[in-house]
């Protein structure tokens, strides 16, 4: 795929019975967009025509066969489906589902064949996305069977950046899935992309603890004695900056998360709750780990405002905008450590 200023950022549709399609539509309103990258929608013309005439918005589509057929300046999209599906906005339904899929696993296989630059996804429905070819609780768990690396859902609003230890895993099994190699390759994950996808060379991570007053020393709870402390001082001894368990219901209060590059929660409602509650719906869900840039905003499929026009887009946008810079940065840092170990090569040599 030949590079330029405008990288193609391939967008799966997610749920078109939410709104989805109305915050990327809305998105590509303003066609100042058009100038930092071009747009790649995994749809159907027809679907997409539909939706935009529902919502009374005025939007011209490029169709296209492939990715590689792509234009610059224009809204392309990439047609998934020959079918077309009944959208009944604000209604779950198993057809719009399995059609969501069939978008992101067509943009999948262009993201890992480099026929897009990145990928943002639209909200899905866990539900709804259910069946006999998908059975993955939700978009990270499926990219981490089709793409390399090791994933970490890592939420991102401007410099609060908060990592999940366990995601989506029921609260009574949370405790039997947190050990000590867990926690370090995590804590590696979060520090590796804050090098190379945010530009931080010397990053600050805090730890939360599992237990409320991470366990008081070991009167509510031996996780943190037991696990989490010697994985942090394991990692300490090999140089990072890492820092805690720290007490989770104090930590965001006291504005502690100021002074750190990102934060690992031990589990999704610990990490979520307070970034959401501070990230005032213009948070990003970054998958961190993995060797293809993938985003996504911060929200569900909101079915009950959807085809309403009522919908804000910033988190879709800022998704957008993290994807081309965290792409921009890995590049970036990727040439400039190929470029010092040939020069490290050529030294040798003399």
């Amino acid at each position: 795929m030949q590079e330029n200023t405008r990288l193609k950022i391939g967008i799966t549709i997610g749920d078109m019975n939410g709104v989805g399609p109305e915050i990327i539509l809305k998105t590509f309103q303003d066609n100042r967009i058009l100038d930092f990258c071009t747009p790649i929608i995994y749809a159907s013309a027809k679907s997409l025509e539909f939706i935009s005439k529902e919502l009374h918005y005025a939007v011209s589509f490029n169709h296209i066969v492939s990715a590689e057929e792509a234009e610059p300046n224009q809204i392309n999209i990439v047609s998934c489906w020959i079918d077309e599906p009944k959208i009944n906005f604000g209604i779950k339904d198993k057809n719009i589902g399995r059609h969501a899929i069939m978008s992101l696993k067509k943009a999948t296989k262009d993201l890992k064949n480099k026929l897009i630059n990145v990928m943002v996804t639209g909200p899905i429905n866990k539900n709804c996305v259910q069946s006999d070819e998908f059975s993955f609780p939700g978009h990270t768990e499926y990219l981490d069977k089709e793409l390399s690396g090791e994933p970490l859902m890592l939420m991102v609003s401007n410099n609060l950046r908060v990592g999940l230890l366990t995601d989506h895993i029921p609260i009574n099994k949370i405790s039997e899935h947190i050990t000590k190699e867990l926690i370090e390759q995590k804590l590696k994950i979060i520090q590796k992309t804050l090098i190379e996808d945010f530009n931080i060379p010397k990053p600050k991570i805090a730890m939360l603890g599992l237990n409320p007053h991470s366990s008081d020393g070991g009167v509510i709870g031996k996780e943190e004695e037991n696990v989490l402390i010697p994985a942090i001082e394991e990692l300490k001894e090999q140089g990072m900056l890492i820092f805690g368990p720290y007490s989770a219901d104090g930590f965001f209060g006291s504005n502690k998360n100021e002074s750190f590059d990102a934060i690992l929660a031990t589990y999704h409602d610990q990490g979520l709750i307070p970034f959401k509650t501070l990230s005032f719906g213009q948070g990003v869900n970054y998958t961190a780990g993995l060797n293809r840039i993938r985003t996504s905003p911060d929200h569900g499929t909101a079915y009950e405002i959807a085809g309403k026009g009522m919908a804000d887009e910033t988190s879709f946008k800022e998704a957008l905008f993290l994807a081309i810079t965290t792409y921009r940065n890995r590049k970036e840092y990727q040439e400039l450590t190929k470029g010092a170990i040939k020069e490290e090569k050529l030294i040798k040599t003399k």
